[in-house]
C-alpha cells in the first residue's frame, strides 16, 4: 500500500514509503488525517469535515408496498449488483443496522447486498467523517399480488411527490454505520434516473465494453447480440451527467468527494468543469488494462479526460498506475510530471491502495452457530479425503475452466490422488447470460466425473447456484486446500474470507492467481499463472502434501495482512492520499478566468495599448510535428486588425527561430516580433532583425551539441533544432515514456556537468528540451517593450508555458502598488532604437495588465488571469477588434 505515488522516472516498482500492508495501523493512520486537515486549515484551505461518496448504486433496495400500480412493468430486472461477494441471502436489518423508524405505507427501504467491502470502508469513516452516499435507487419493485411476486416498475412513473417521499424515508432511515459513536450515520442522497438510460447505462456501456475492456477483452469477444460499441456512450454520458448534478446539489465548500468504480468515470471531469475547487478523488476497484488494450476503445480520450478531472486517481495495484499513467501518456500525449499527470495544468495524481475486507464481521459470520454442524456434516461426508474448495462467479474471467482442466492434469500426473481427493466447485450465476460457458463447464465436469470417477467416488462435486452464508463458511472451514485463479480480477474476497475461516480450523494452504490485484499483497499463497496447467497442478500437490509446520507459517502471514489490511484501513489512507493532495502553494495559484468585460472597458478607455503573445500554445495548439504548427484564418485577422490601430503595439514573442515568424507573419510589417526567447527582435515597422546575444559566449553551443547528437542516437523519433542562439532537443515524435525518460537523464547530464561552467540554462519545454544563454529570456523583451512605451495604459500578455512565466514575471515586476511605476533601463542586453538608459515613468496600472496563462484554472502560474485554449485568446481579440469602440486621439 501507498500513501503517495512516486516519481514515474523509474520503470521498477519502489519501494514502500509506509510501513507494510501487514503493519499498517489504523490509528496511526486517523492521527495522520487529523494532522494533515490542522494543517490545512491552519494555511487557510477550507474543510468541511464531510466526505461525500459516489456508487453506482445506493446500499439499500427500495420497493412500493401494496396494490397493483397502473404503471406498466419493466422487464427485465436490473441482475443484482455483487462484485464478486458471495450471493447470499440478504441479511436482516438488524445486522445492518439500519434506523429501526416507522416506514410509510407506501414505501421500505431493505439492504442491499454487494460490495460489501466498499460499504463497510465508507461506514469506517463515520468515525472521523460526516458521511454522505450518491447511488442510483436502482429497480423499483411493486408488489403484484398476494402471493407476494414482485416486478418493477418504471422510474419515469414515479412523480415528483412519489420521489420527495422516497427522499424522506432514507432521510429517516439514514444508513447506520459501525461506528463506536452511537449516532453517526450516512446520508443516502438518491440519484433518479430514467429506465432506459439506466439499463443503457449499466447493462450497456458498462457490462458490455468497459468491463471487458478492464479485464484484458474486447467487447466482440463477450457480446451476445449484434451491436456497435459506442451504442450506449450517449446514455453513459447522461448518466454520469445525473450523478454530478445530483453531487453538486449537496456538495459544500470543502467536502472531499471520493468517486468509486468505472461506471462514472466522466463524473470527475464534470465536477471539475462545474467547481474548479472541488476536491475529487476517484477509486477504481477493476483491474486497469495496458496502454495498447485500452487505446482500442473509440471514446478513449473522453474518458481519460474525465478521468483526469481528479485530484487523485487510485487503483488497486501500482502496475495498474503504471497502465494508467502509460496510457495518459500514449493515447492522450499527456505529460507525466512528479506530482502525477499534467492536463493543461491540473495535475491529477496517480496512486494504488488494494482494498481489504472487514475483517471482524466475516470472523463473526465464520463463528456463527450455523456453521459448526454443516462443517462436520461435510466433514463426515468426504471422510478420509482431502477437500479442495474452489467458489467463483461463472464468469469468463475468472478461470473456473482453466481450474477444472488443472484438476484434470493433476488427476492424470499424480495418480496416486485418485479417489483420495474431491474438488468442491460452487459457480454463482453470472449478471450477464453466461449460458455458453455454463455449457462448457458441465461438460468439462462431466468428462473429468467419466474419466476418473467411480460408483462409490465422483472427483468434482459442482454447484451452479447460490450458498446459504453458514454453508460458504463451513465450506471454507472444511477445505484442505483452496484454489482461486481469475484470469484477471481486480480484488477477491473469498481469498481473504479463506484466511480468516481457517485461523480455527487447519490454516490450510491457498493458491491464487498472479493476475489478481491482491496477488502482491499475499504472497505467502501458492501464486500461480492459471494459464499453466502443469504448475497449477504441480501446486495443487505440494499444497496438498505440505507440512503443517508450512503451513502454520504461511497462514500467520496470510492472515497478519487480512486482518490489518482491512476494508477499514484502505478508506482511511484513501482519506489520506486525497488530503496529501491539496497543497497550499498550489491552491494560491489558481487564476480565475479571464475577466472579458473588464478586459473590453480597459481596452476602450486605454489611449495605447500593449498586446504581448507567445506563440505554440497561445495562437495556435500544439500538434505533434512543430512545423505544422501554422496559424490560423482567425488568428491572422486578429493579429491584423489588432495591429492596423494605431493605439495598439502588437509583439509575437516565441521560442521560434526568425525564419519561422518570417515565414508566417513577416507581411504585417506592423506587428513586432521576438525569436528564440528574445536573443533576436524585430521592432514594428522595422525591415531587419536585432541581435541582442552578438556580445555574448556563444562556444557552448557545439558541446551541447554533441550531447544532443548522443540522445538523439539513442531515442528513435527525436531530432536537433540548432538556432542561432539556442538549441532543442525534440522527442515529440518519440515513444513518449521513453522519450520522457532519456530527456530528464540529458536534463540531469547539462545540469551537473556544463551549466555551473557556462553562462547557460536548460529549459524543459513540451516534448523538448532547449540550452539558451542565461541572460536571455522572454521577460527582458517584455521589460524593453515596456521601457520603450511607457505610455501605454493597458496590457494584454498571453502564455502558456514556463518560458512565458519570465514574461508574467517582469510584468508583476514592473508594478508599483504606491502609484505611478518607474521603471529602470533594462539590464543584459543593449537599449533599442538609441532610447537613453534613464528611468522611466509608467503608465499602467496593475488593474490594466491582464496576464493571462493558457490552460486550467488551477495551474500554477503568475498570470492573473487563465483561458483554457488557444482558440480562446483568438475570440477574444476578434471580440475586441470587431467590437465598435470609441475614437480616443492615439497618443504615440
Amino acid at each position: 500500500m501507498s500513501y503517495e505515488h512516486p516519481s514515474m522516472d523509474s520503470f521498477a516498482e519502489p519501494v514502500l514509503d509506509s510501513a507494510k500492508p501487514s503493519q499498517l495501523s489504523l490509528p496511526e493512520v486517523r492521527d495522520a488525517i487529523k494532522a494533515l486537515q490542522q494543517q490545512h486549515l491552519e494555511h487557510g484551505i477550507k474543510l468541511s469535515g464531510r466526505i461525500i461518496h459516489v456508487c453506482h448504486y445506493l446500499p439499500v433496495e427500495l420497493s412500493k408496498l401494496g396494490g397493483s400500480s397502473s404503471a406498466p412493468l419493466t422487464p427485465p430486472k436490473t441482475p443484482d449488483y455483487r462484485d464478486g461477494k458471495l450471493d447470499v441471502q440478504p441479511p436482516s436489518l438488524d445486522q445492518l443496522n439500519l434506523t429501526d423508524v416507522k416506514k410509510p405505507a407506501k414505501w421500505q427501504v431493505a439492504p442491499r447486498h454487494g460490495h460489501s467491502a466498499t460499504i463497510s470502508g465508507i461506514r469506517s469513516l463515520s468515525e472521523t467523517h460526516e458521511q454522505l452516499i450518491v447511488g442510483w435507487v436502482g429497480d423499483i419493485e411493486v408488489a403484484r399480488n398476494s402471493a407476494g411476486v414482485s416486478e418493477t416498475i418504471p422510474a419515469n412513473s414515479l412523480t415528483e411527490e412519489d420521489k420527495k417521499e422516497v427522499e424522506e424515508l432514507l432521510d429517516e432511515n439514514e444508513e447506520a454505520l459501525e461506528s463506536e459513536e452511537p449516532g453517526k450515520k450516512a446520508k443516502l442522497v438518491p440519484v433518479w434516473l430514467d429506465d432506459k438510460i439506466a439499463h443503457a447505462h449499466y447493462e450497456g456501456y458498462c457490462k458490455t465494453i468497459l468491463w471487458p475492456l478492464f479485464h484484458y477483452l474486447l467487447w466482440q469477444d463477450v457480446a451476445t447480440e449484434t451491436s456497435t460499441v459506442d451504442d450506449n456512450w450517449d446514455a453513459y454520458v447522461q448518466a454520469n451527467q445525473a450523478f454530478t448534478d445530483a453531487v453538486l446539489r449537496v456538495a459544500q465548500p470543502g467536502d472531499l468527494i471520493w468517486i468509486h468504480d468505472y461506471h462514472l468515470l466522466l463524473v470527475p471531469g464534470m465536477l471539475r468543469k462545474a467547481n474548479s475547487d472541488s476536491i475529487v478523488g476517484l477509486f477504481i476497484h477493476t483491474p486497469f488494462p495496458s496502454s495498447e488494450v485500452f487505446r482500442c476503445l473509440p471514446k478513449r480520450k473522453e474518458v481519460l479526460d474525465g478521468m483526469l478531472g481528479a485530484n487523485l486517481v487510485c487503483f488497486q495495484t501500482y502496475a495498474y498506475s503504471r497502465h494508467f499513467a502509460s496510457t495518459c501518456t500514449r493515447v492522450c500525449g499527456y505529460e507525466i510530471v512528479s506530482r502525477g499527470v499534467d492536463v493543461q495544468g491540473h495535475v491529477a495524481a496517480i496512486g494504488h491502495c488494494a482494498v481489504g475486507i472487514d475483517a471482524d464481521r466475516v470472523a463473526k459470520d465464520a463463528t456463527r452457530p450455523g456453521v459448526k454442524p454443516k462443517a462436520e456434516a461435510l466433514r463426515a461426508l468426504y471422510e478420509g479425503k482431502k477437500i479442495i474448495v474452489g467458489r467463483d462467479k461463472l464468469d469468463v474471467v475468472k478461470g473456473v475452466l482453466q481450474k477444472l482442466k488443472a484438476f484434470e492434469k493433476l488427476l492424470r500426473d499424480y495418480p496416486e490422488w485418485r479417489g483420495n481427493v474431491v474438488l468442491i466447485q460452487v459457480t454463482a450465476p453470472a449478471q450477464a447470460d453466461s449460458s455458453k460457458l455454463e455449457h462448457q463447464v458441465s461438460e468439462l465436469v462431466a468428462s473429468i466425473n467419466g474419466e476418473f470417477g467411480s460408483l462409490d467416488f465422483i472427483p468434482i462435486h459442482h454447484y451452479h447456484q447460490t450458498i446459504k452464508r453458514d454453508e460458504f463458511y463451513a465450506l471454507l472451514s472444511v477445505a484442505d486446500l483452496a484454489v482461486i485463479t481469475p484470469l484477471r480480477d481486480g480484488m477477491n474476497t473469498a481469498s481473504m474470507e479463506f484466511v480468516i475461516a481457517q485461523e480455527h480450523a487447519n490454516k490450510s494452504p491457498l493458491i491464487l492467481s498472479e493476475f489478481m490485484g491482491i496477488s502482491n499483497n499475499m504472497s505467502h499463497a501458492l501464486q500461480i499463472n492459471p494459464w499453466n496447467l502443469g504448475d497449477v497442478a504441480a501446486a495443487i500437490n505440494y499444497g496438498l502434501l505440505m507440512s503443517e509446520e508450512e503451513k502454520a507459517q504461511r497462514h500467520a502471514a496470510l492472515y497478519e495482512v487480512v486482518t490489518t489490511h482491512t476494508s477499514h484501513t484502505w478508506a482511511a489512507v484513501l482519506v489520506k492520499m486525497l488530503l496529501s493532495q491539496l497543497d497550499n502553494d498550489l491552491t494560491a495559484h489558481q487564476t480565475p478566468l479571464l475577466n472579458k468585460p473588464q478586459l473590453i472597458q480597459s481596452y476602450e478607455k486605454a489611449k495605447k495599448r500593449l498586446f504581448l503573445f507567445d506563440y505554440d500554445g497561445t495562437l495556435t495548439p500544439i500538434v505533434k510535428t512543430p512545423s505544422m504548427a501554422v496559424p490560423s484564418p482567425e488568428a491572422l485577422e486578429a493579429l491584423t486588425k489588432l495591429s492596423e490601430d494605431p493605439r495598439n503595439v502588437v509583439y509575437i514573442i516565441s521560442g521560434r527561430d526568425g525564419d519561422f515568424l518570417e515565414h508566417h507573419f513577416g507581411h504585417l510589417k506592423k506587428i513586432g516580433m521576438s525569436a528564440e526567447h528574445g536573443s533576436f527582435v524585430r521592432s514594428p515597422g522595422a525591415d531587419g532583425w536585432s541581435n541582442l546575444t552578438e556580445e555574448l559566449d556563444m562556444s557552448w553551443m557545439d558541446e551541447v551539441l554533441e550531447i544532443f547528437k548522443y540522445y538523439t542516437e539513442r531515442t528513435t523519433g527525436s531530432h536537433i533544432e540548432t538556432k542561432k542562439c539556442s538549441i532543442t532537443w525534440h522527442y515529440r515524435a518519440s515513444d513518449p515514456e521513453w522519450g520522457l525518460f532519456q530527456c530528464r537523464q540529458c536534463q540531469d547530464l547539462l545540469e551537473n556537468n556544463l551549466t555551473h561552467k557556462r553562462p547557460i540554462e536548460v529549459l524543459v519545454g513540451k516534448k523538448n528540451l532547449e540550452v539558451r544563454p542565461i541572460a536571455v529570456n522572454k521577460g527582458e523583451i517584455v521589460k524593453r517593450i515596456l521601457y520603450n512605451n511607457p505610455d501605454a495604459e493597458m496590457v494584454f500578455c498571453a502564455g502558456d508555458d514556463k518560458t512565458d512565466e519570465d514574461m508574467f514575471r517582469s510584468l508583476r515586476q514592473s508594478m508599483s502598488s504606491n502609484g505611478p511605476a518607474v521603471m529602470q533601463p533594462p539590464a543584459g542586453v543593449i537599449a533599442l532604437n538609441g532610447v537613453e538608459p534613464k528611468p522611466v515613468q509608467l503608465a499602467i496600472r496593475p488593474e490594466s495588465i491582464f496576464s493571462t496563462a493558457v490552460g486550467a484554472s488551477s495551474k500554477k502560474t503568475l498570470a492573473s488571469w487563465h483561458v483554457t485554449t488557444p482558440q480562446e485568446v483568438i475570440e477574444h481579440m476578434l471580440e475586441l477588434v470587431n467590437k465598435p469602440s470609441s475614437d480616443a486621439p492615439a497618443n504615440i
